[in-house]
């Protein structure tokens, strides 16, 4: 059974930072593609950036391009997201997924086969 675990979420202003932090306990992680995904109230699920097994290759959604970087220390079991110049339509619970898969980065959510709990990001203006 592979357990998928965010942290890293809270509160910021506009204009602020914040960095998420994902691990998958279960597969050996280097085998493991990963990715964020996001659902603010009243809006279905979003994606966000993804990342393949090696950290060689990511793909990230037109509205966080530029903001956002996804990251991965193999070496450390874990996954980061770092997001800059936050805004209020950020707000959202992140989710984190994985699945063992040695293909390019996807932003397609049934790609992935396991999910985290979700972490709460709130951007206020």
């Amino acid at each position: 059974q592979v357990q998928v675990v965010e942290s890293g979420g809270g509160w910021v202003q506009t204009g602020g930072s914040l960095r998420l932090s994902c691990t998958a306990r279960g597969p050996t992680f280097s085998s493991v593609t990963m990715a964020w995904f996001r659902q603010a109230p009243g809006k279905d699920r979003e994606s966000v950036a993804a990342i393949n097994w090696s950290g060689g290759s990511t793909d990230y959604a037109g509205s966080v391009k530029g903001r956002f970087t996804i990251s991965r220390d193999n070496a450390k079991s874990i996954m980061y997201l770092q997001m800059n110049s936050l805004k209020p339509e950020d707000t959202a619970v992140y989710y984190c997924a994985a699945t063992v898969w040695f293909g390019p980065p996807s932003l397609l959510a049934p790609t992935y086969d396991y999910w985290g709990q979700g972490t709460q990001v709130t951007v206020s203006s």
